[in-house]
């Protein structure tokens, strides 16, 4: 009932922003600029938000931006069958790899414990699609990868575990089985539908709408993203992101003095009709435990820029997925983004 209060507040705050049509000028003149390329890291982990090492316990994604590509024409051609998605002189290409890994609350126990969510990894790569049509931003990607020991989630944890000096996972013999992945998400967001300056300040609320389908996540979600930054930091896209955190294209544009900041706070609402982590293997046999069918984000960040050069930090709050779990999941993210 929680999480349904918040999406109706959510979708209520969303009616109520588009009474204001702004254009986005700024974000319409980002081919003009130099340096057109991004490479961009970001880490999410719960060892640097809630001090914890359980449910979604880690996610590493490595993106290319490209605000300048020459759209290839067989993605073209899809992208012509896919519903309210427009190719034109705006569409920017992304290209992603990533691993994330899904562990129970005791990971030193070796039996899995059958009141908690399985053992699971999932190693995957994204090919992306970003077009700005009139006041709002289209984004649509394609993930395929795979799920069980073929993610590597055993010997991934296990490294960096013993490097950080952290107790060593026992239960990896009981992870997911393999199984390849597909997933397809589509998200529109209005970036500047509501603004403000004053005092030297910039403010704006980004609402957004997301659809992914898959055997690995299949989910719809709305939510509403706050900013604030110097007039004088130019715009900023948010940090990249992993799914199914809200993300970003990890776009920003040089301060006009070579620094400048912004703050950042969001809210989703997620309806889930599939999630892999929880549901278990789609082919076979395997440990599931009985999902929330609807989960909610909230989150709040800092980013510096410096000249090409950004760094941000954030923490995330995700209400609890599964029926019996304590507590919801809080972890940070850690993006660094680099133009070119």
């Amino acid at each position: 009932m929680r999480h349904i209060k918040i999406i109706s507040a959510m979708a209520v705050a969303i009616v109520l922003l588009c009474a204001v049509p702004v254009m986005a000028q700024d974000i319409a003149d980002v081919r003009n600029e130099a340096h057109k390329n991004f490479f961009s890291l970001s880490i999410e982990n719960d060892s640097i938000g809630g001090g914890t090492d359980r449910d979604y316990t880690s996610g590493v994604r490595v993106s290319y931006y490209n605000v300048n590509a020459d759209i290839p024409d067989f993605i073209d051609r899809i992208a012509e069958t896919i519903p309210t998605f427009d190719i034109n002189h705006s569409t920017s290409l992304t290209y992603s790899l990533g691993q994330n890994l899904y562990t129970p609350g005791e990971i030193k126990m070796r039996e899995q414990n059958p009141d908690d969510r399985p053992w699971a990894a999932w190693l995957y790569g994204s090919a992306g699609l970003t077009t700005l049509t009139g006041n709002h931003i289209d984004e649509l990607e394609l993930t395929l990868g795979m799920v069980g020991s073929v993610a590597m989630g055993e010997p991934s944890q296990k490294f960096i575990h013993s490097i950080i000096n952290s107790p060593d996972p026992k239960g990896w013999d009981h992870q997911l089985d393999n199984e390849p992945g597909v997933i397809i998400s589509w998200q529109r967001r209005w970036p500047e539908l509501a603004q403000f300056e004053a005092l030297g300040f910039y403010g704006s609320a980004e609402p957004n709408f997301n659809i992914s389908l898959g055997n690995i996540y299949t989910y719809a979600g709305t939510g509403l993203t706050l900013k604030i930054s110097p007039v004088t930091g130019g715009w900023q896209d948010n940090p990249p992101r992993v799914r199914p955190s809200m993300p970003g294209t990890g776009y920003f544009q040089i301060p006009e003095n070579d620094w400048g900041w912004y703050l950042f706070a969001g809210v989703e609402g997620r309806a889930v009709a599939r999630n892999i982590f929880l549901d278990g293997n789609s082919f076979s046999d395997s440990h599931s435990i009985d999902k929330n069918y609807f989960v909610g984000d909230a989150n709040t960040g800092i980013a510096f820029t410096y000249k090409r050069t950004r760094l941000s930090y954030s923490i995330a709050y995700r209400t609890e997925e599964f029926h019996g779990q304590e507590n919801g999941a809080v972890f940070g993210a850690v993006s660094l983004s680099y133009r070119y």
